[in-house]
């Protein structure tokens, strides 16, 4: 159902082109999105990937459980680069250091 003056979806982007946009503050980026959303997503990968071959799965099986939260793990990352180049110099390159360190944790521990 069209609203007054547009539709609802013209006016307001959605989660992931917000983000890929930049439009998010990077701080809500940074420590919500990644730090607390995606370490819980990645400590339930690697606790699924665990279980898995606990209950003798084929260990290729637990690896891809295990690797299932990267591609969201790099959409995160994007994300916050996008935010942090719209803040001075310093805080960005915080964020940006941050993020990529948190990448490569989340994806080798």
């Amino acid at each position: 159902m069209a609203e007054a003056g547009g539709s609802r979806i013209g006016r307001r982007r959605g989660f992931v082109a917000a983000r890929l946009a930049g439009e998010v503050p990077a701080g809500g980026v940074f420590w919500t999105d990644m730090l607390a959303v995606g370490t819980a997503v990645n400590v339930v990968a690697a606790f699924a990937a665990i279980l898995m071959l606990g209950f003798k799965h084929p260990a290729w099986v637990a690896v891809c459980v295990y690797l299932s939260p990267l591609p969201y793990n790099i959409f995160l990352v994007v994300a916050v680069w996008r935010a942090a180049a719209r803040l001075m110099p310093s805080p960005a390159a915080a964020y940006r250091l941050g993020a990529t360190l948190w990448l490569a944790v989340a994806t080798l521990v």
